[in-house]
């Protein structure tokens, strides 16, 4: 893995070292650049700006540089690679930990064009009504064409009381709509948990936040401790959160030493994740409910128990985000979220972009939503009654 890493954190420090040396007249090499890459173009175009750029008083060097990495980073054309500035890195590193200031949803690109890939629970962006899959087009003024993903969280964020307005596009829609949506603080529960029926545990797992190992250890013992024979699994809308934390939960499902994922790496190299139990819920029956707004972790826990246990899968198509993301320090509280695998599921099927197909498909419509009607639980709960 560092081997695969070390490119991408040459090529940034390098550039940032190169600037300093440039003005300070002397160069420190913290790690010598490779003999193979040419930066003499990038300094013609940087003293070029220097001497001949009209507004001066515009010319902001950390910036700049800050903009040579981000360009740098895009012409990978991956979306989930990214160049982190100091505040970036610090809203990043609170979303993982479950708590921010903002709308509530998590997005992505599909197709190239900014997607909605799950509100999250309790938020502003759920109560407005958006949805997994809904496309969004415009946030206030700002066309979302060609946008990368961390700049179209810097037009949506912002501080609890203020107003975004966003463009969206949905299918069962003739027209766009313009959805306002007041920011709030966020705080995102992990999971919630319900007897239904006397005896069936129906657990709606959220995220894979720092916390959601904590609170799901927590509620299985409280599964263990009740009447409840059968269990739900509801990862609908969880757009995923630390791998190792879809791991621990699996094992919870899952015997020892069953593979809960494989990460696929360049050149050919895998690494296999495997279930380190403690196995205490293997014995349940058990369904999963997932849909398009499943995505990331959510895909590779519901692959792991499919795969593993032929357990059910109930809903629609989930979002197929099969890529796994590690964040890289760099100087100065900057960072990058690079891309280092594709991971697979125990049976080796890729997910990037094609996502998991329900065994049960049953979709939700409008007048479902419109009537707080839920016939995909519905559906899971005759599933879960029929199996011994």
């Amino acid at each position: 893995m560092k081997k695969f890493l070390i490119p991408f954190f040459l090529i940034a420090v390098i550039v940032i070292a190169f600037v300093f040396g440039f003005y300070a007249g002397q160069i420190q090499c913290e790690i010598c650049p490779p003999e193979q890459i040419d930066f003499s173009l990038f300094w013609q175009a940087w003293d070029t700006l220097q001497k001949r750029f009209v507004n001066q008083e515009e010319f902001n060097t950390q910036q700049m540089i800050y903009g040579a990495i981000s360009g740098m980073v895009k012409s990978l054309e991956d979306p989930y690679t990214v160049f982190l500035d100091p505040d970036d890195t610090k809203r990043f590193i609170e979303d993982i930990k479950g708590s921010f200031e903002g709308v509530g949803m998590e997005i992505g690109i599909r197709k190239s064009q900014l997607t909605v890939i799950a509100p999250l629970e309790g938020t502003p962006a759920q109560k407005a009504g958006l949805r997994a899959g809904d496309k969004i087009l415009k946030v206030d003024e700002t066309s979302t064409i060609d946008i990368s993903i961390d700049e179209a969280v810097d037009l949506i964020r912002g501080p609890k009381g203020t107003e975004v307005v966003l463009t969206i596009y949905r299918k069962e829609w003739e027209n766009t709509r313009e959805i306002p949506i007041v920011r709030g603080v966020i705080e995102v529960p992990s999971l919630k948990l319900e007897i239904l029926d006397d005896n069936i545990a129906y657990l709606e797992l959220y995220q894979f936040s720092e916390k959601a190992n904590f609170d799901f250890s927590k509620a299985a013992t409280e599964i263990l401790q009740s009447p409840a024979e059968k269990i739900i699994l509801d990862l609908r809308n969880n757009p995923g959160g630390y791998l190792e934390v879809a791991q621990d939960i699996a094992g919870w499902f899952l015997e020892r030493g069953q593979i809960v994922v494989i990460e696929d790496f360049s050149q050919g190299e895998q690494k296999e994740y495997l279930s380190k139990g403690p196995s205490r819920l293997l014995e349940y029956p058990l369904v999963i409910l997932i849909n398009q707004g499943s995505a990331s972790g959510s895909e590779i826990l519901a692959g792991a128990l499919r795969d593993n246990r032929d357990i059910k899968l109930i809903g629609e198509k989930s979002f197929g985000k099969g890529s796994v993301q590690e964040l890289e320090r760099l100087k100065e509280g900057s960072s990058l979220k690079i891309t280092i695998a594709k991971w697979l599921t125990p049976k080796g099927e890729l997910i990037t972009d094609v996502g998991l197909e329900p065994d049960i498909k049953q979709e939700m419509t409008d007048e479902d939503y419109e009537q707080e009607r839920d016939p995909q639980l519905d559906r899971a709960i005759e599933e879960i009654k029929e199996i011994r």
